[in-house]
């Protein structure tokens, strides 16, 4: 099986490295000079520079030769949530390829999940969502991770399984692709939410409920837009939500952090190098559980913090303020 990954970023470069061990892998880069540069340098010396790609991984710009590649395999679209409708665009109609994209987060302005874009930009394609607790980093340094497969296909399940499924990496699969998704939007809100407890000294109690009650009101959306419950306690809801809390290698628990710190938000951005996909969802979030009734006190918090409606310690002070409630709600 053939497989193309769309997109040279840090994730892209990290899936392309492990699957060029285990089939014909070809790696779209948009940038025809950052192509050249990774092929004689072998190295993607701007997001993933102290990884050798191996030799095997092919490496290109030509869009039309990457889609031929992947002719009765997979595609994987690697790029964030901003570019997943132009991707979605851009392949043919006739495509003769499973679709996967790794983009968690909610598109901008219609606040849309990737099934539901895709669902208007390719609607007669076969699609599914690749998620779960993983840093590109340790993927492309074959540390052992485990992720999930998610798509209403159950042969597109299967291929990703039999694509992918080898050495460090698992790879299990799901029929619930809108909880998978909710599950990988949320949580970056949430690891901003915790890198702001963090930076307060809070302590780790407070790390603890604050991920307690993040999960469950991930839980709470997700059924609510039609989720399964169960999907939450799995790798994709409760693992990605650990490791993007706890993990100083999250690029929204980085935000979280410099925010209880001080530091304005665009500064932040502009200093990350890289896309914090929770500050853009945070609003979205909040958006969807309004239009579900849903209550969402802490991503409510984290998107005064962001918009600078609250401090910090203002937005603890309301959290704290809440009236006791029975668990589980």
């Amino acid at each position: 099986m053939n497989l193309t990954v769309l997109g040279a970023g840090a994730w892209g470069t990290a899936l392309a490295t492990h699957s060029s061990a285990l089939q014909p892998t070809r790696l779209w880069a948009r940038d025809a000079a950052q192509a050249t540069r990774m092929r004689s340098l072998r190295r993607n010396a701007v997001y993933l520079p102290d990884v050798a790609l191996p030799a095997a991984l092919q490496i290109t710009s030509d869009f039309g030769a990457a889609l031929r590649h992947a002719s009765g395999g997979l595609v994987v679209i690697a790029t964030p949530m901003a570019g997943l409708d132009e991707m979605l665009r851009r392949l043919p109609a006739g495509l003769d390829a499973g679709i996967f994209w790794l983009c968690k987060g909610f598109q901008d302005g219609t606040a849309w999940l990737g099934h539901e874009v895709a669902r208007v930009a390719a609607p007669a394609a076969h699609v599914g969502v690749l998620s779960g607790p993983s840093f590109a980093i340790e993927v492309a340094r074959g540390q052992p991770t485990a992720l999930v497969a998610a798509s209403t296909d159950a042969s597109l399940r299967e291929a990703a399984v039999s694509a992918l499924h080898a050495g460090s990496l698992r790879i299990y699969t799901s029929a619930d692709p809108v909880g998978v998704e909710v599950g990988g939007a949320v949580k970056n809100v949430m690891a901003i939410a915790t890198g702001i407890a963090d930076g307060m000294a809070l302590g780790l109690n407070a790390r603890a409920a604050l991920v307690t009650r993040g999960l469950a009101e991930m839980t709470r959306l997700g059924i609510a837009l039609g989720a399964e419950a169960q999907t939450f306690m799995g790798l994709s809801g409760l693992g990605d939500l650990v490791l993007t809390t706890t993990g100083d290698l999250s690029r929204n628990r980085q935000v979280g952090l410099r925010l209880a710190a001080g530091v304005a938000l665009e500064r932040i951005l502009a200093e990350l190098g890289h896309v914090a996909e929770g500050v853009k969802s945070a609003p979205m979030v909040l958006q969807r559980a309004h239009a579900r009734g849903v209550e969402m006190p802490i991503v409510e918090a984290v998107v005064q913090v962001l918009d600078g409606r609250l401090r910090p310690e203002q937005a603890l002070e309301r959290l704290l303020r809440r009236e006791a409630r029975a668990e589980p709600e």
